[in-house]
């Protein structure tokens, strides 16, 4: 009978499969400590009808009150910084923090005001 060397692995195929193998590993354990999703994304809210939204440049007093979070601080800082061209301005120019912003973005809009 004749015998079947053993298949050789080159030490560096080794090592490169080690290597991925913990590359892997890492990753795995980031995404549970800061606990990432990788989900399949949300539709995009672009297509929604922008006539349910409130614009931020000229909502009324009121109107902003009825926002989720949004007490009379929040509309006074809203009513001073008008007029908006864009309504991510409301964090970049710290008229709201982020988490604030987050919770009111998908029912906002700041259109442009008419020349």
């Amino acid at each position: 009978m004749r015998k079947i060397p053993k298949a050789k692995i080159p030490a560096r195929a080794l090592r490169l499969l080690a290597a991925s193998v913990l590359a892997a590993a890492a990753s795995v354990a980031c995404a549970q400590q800061w606990k990432w999703t990788f989900a399949p994304q949300q539709p995009s809210t672009r297509s929604r009808d922008t006539s349910d939204l409130l614009d931020i440049n000229t909502a009324t007093h009121q109107q902003l009150k009825t926002l989720p979070g949004f007490g009379d601080a929040y509309v006074r800082r809203v009513i001073a910084g008008r007029p908006y061209t864009a309504k991510n301005q409301l964090v970049t120019r710290g008229i709201l923090p982020q988490p604030a912003y987050d919770k009111v973005s998908s029912r906002i809009v700041a259109r442009h005001a008419a020349r």
